[in-house]
């Protein structure tokens, strides 16, 4: 069984890299001084969930945070909503 070898001349082509500035136009970040306020009143104590709740409030928090710790949060807050609607959807 043979290996392929490299087309004629000794070497592939260049490949292109990214775009100027990057693969991604850059991501705007939160209003200077810009800090979230509590979870708007909706009214109806019945619906809510606290473990739900939480997770919002994490998620408006975190847009204060360097993108490294935002990341973290969001991910926390994701587990915490996924998990608690597993527990709902059983009930």
């Amino acid at each position: 069984m043979s290996r392929p070898h490299p087309p004629a001349g000794g070497s592939f082509p260049p490949r292109p890299g990214p775009p100027a500035g990057g693969p991604f136009p850059p991501r705007p970040g939160p209003a200077a001084g810009a800090r979230p306020g509590p979870l708007p009143d909706v009214g109806d104590d019945t619906a809510r969930h606290p473990a739900v709740d939480a997770a919002v409030q994490a998620m408006a928090n975190a847009a204060t945070l360097a993108p490294a710790d935002q990341i973290a949060q969001y991910e926390a807050a994701y587990e915490t909503l996924r998990e608690t609607l597993a527990t709902i959807d059983q009930t």
